[in-house]
């Protein structure tokens, strides 16, 4: 039963990632995106498979941990992008982590 509160726990965290990349590659800019909080959740997930690789108990929740991982990774290399763009437009990042 444990088990499936953590997957309904990830699911509802992993159905907005595909919304978020969607917004940052249309966007085309970092502006309200947070390296911080990007960085933080992606070693939360990071955290989560660890646990499952280290205390053996590997079960189809991993699979749902690293489809999130790579999520957010893919929204992390498209705050890279955009915080390219920005720079090249000359858009202030200052003002984008502020």
């Amino acid at each position: 039963m444990a088990e499936i509160f953590e997957v309904m726990m990830v699911l509802s965290f992993g159905f907005s990632w595909p919304m978020s990349i969607m917004k940052s590659y249309n966007a085309r800019t970092a502006k309200g995106k947070s390296l911080f909080f990007l960085c933080l959740i992606l070693s939360g997930y990071a955290c989560g498979i660890a646990s499952k690789l280290l205390g053996g108990r590997i079960n189809y929740v991993i699979v749902f941990y690293i489809l999130n991982f790579v999520m957010v990774g893919i929204d992390l290399l498209l705050y890279f992008r955009n915080s390219k763009l920005d720079l090249e437009a000359g858009r202030d990042l200052e003002a984008v982590e502020a």
